[in-house]
């Protein structure tokens, strides 16, 4: 099976109109999300990057690469075992059919544990890596507590019907059945991003296969990637950004990557964004923007 993905380069989707990119960067989203969640965004990286290296004097075409990770968004049907190190391996066959260099990949919650196991398997074939609010430590699934609340959101959807006469109907089930509130508004409509119509169009079902979510996510909280982090490969730069106002990072783990930044002059970055929670890029989205274009 192959990734669903979406090339995106400043003259719009795919690569039509100009010459294309030289270098790309990969964008990946967190659990239960898609690569599309990063389209506005990416746009603003690339036109960044572009500005860059022309000021620069190494002018650059630049593509950005929306992928959806395994499971995720129109990337289903994939074989198990669902984990981390699959979810890496998928990338690095979408990685083989670009002729050209790969260069960065930004990578959000999940998406940023599967970056930093690609990385290691590209054995540092990647110039810079920006780890989005993603511990990489591991962590114990019965305490709720930042990345671990994901778990009570797979857990609502485990316990809704398998139809549903409307997405509207299915944000409604979410309200009663574990996100009420206008605090969660946002959180249903993204959710229902991932309804489809039926092959009949006479209901809507969710399109993802929840055991298979639930074992990704599982995987995720035993994975430790600090051996990466700590002993970056190859040329690899790694960026560990973290938003002030989440608890993902706690302060064990941003007391170790502070030490590995200490450690790795050069090599190994952390950056504080503040005034954002977990959803950094929607938060504080020209700070993120900033931390990207400026790595160089």
């Amino acid at each position: 099976m192959n990734l669903f993905h979406t090339a995106v380069t400043l003259t719009g989707p795919g690569t039509a109109g100009t010459a294309r990119p030289t270098r790309w960067v990969l964008f990946l989203h967190g659990i239960l999300g898609s690569g599309g969640n990063w389209r506005t965004i990416a746009k603003r990286v690339l036109t960044g990057l572009e500005a860059r290296d022309a000021a620069a004097g190494n002018p650059q075409t630049w593509g950005a690469i929306l992928v959806d990770l395994r499971m995720h968004g129109r990337s289903q049907h994939f074989a198990g075992p669902h984990t981390v190190a699959a979810a890496a391996a998928d990338l690095a066959q979408l990685a083989a059919a670009y002729p050209e260099p790969i260069e960065a990949v930004v990578a959000h919650s999940f998406g940023g544990k599967v970056a930093l196991a690609y990385t290691s398997a590209r054995a540092g074939d990647l110039a810079d890596v920006f780890v989005v609010d993603s511990t990489p430590s591991t962590r114990d699934m019965t305490t709720p507590r930042g990345s671990e609340g994901t778990l009570g959101v797979l857990q609502t959807l485990e316990r809704l019907p398998t139809s549903f006469p409307s997405r509207r109907a299915f944000e409604e089930a979410l309200a009663d059945g574990g996100l009420p509130g206008a605090a969660n508004q946002g959180l249903r409509t993204w959710l229902a991003t991932n309804v489809e119509a039926t092959e009949d169009g006479t209901s809507y079902r969710l399109r993802l296969e929840l055991p298979a979510i639930r074992a990704l996510l599982e995987n995720y909280f035993v994975v430790d990637e600090w051996p990466t982090v700590e002993a970056p490969p190859g040329r690899v730069r790694l960026h560990l950004i973290v938003a002030d106002r989440s608890n993902v990072l706690d302060a064990a783990d941003r007391a170790r990557a502070q030490r590995a930044a200490e450690a790795n002059p050069g090599r190994v970055f952390y950056e504080v964004i503040p005034n954002a929670g977990h959803w950094v890029h929607v938060d504080a989205p020209d700070a993120l923007i900033a931390e990207i274009v400026r790595a160089r």
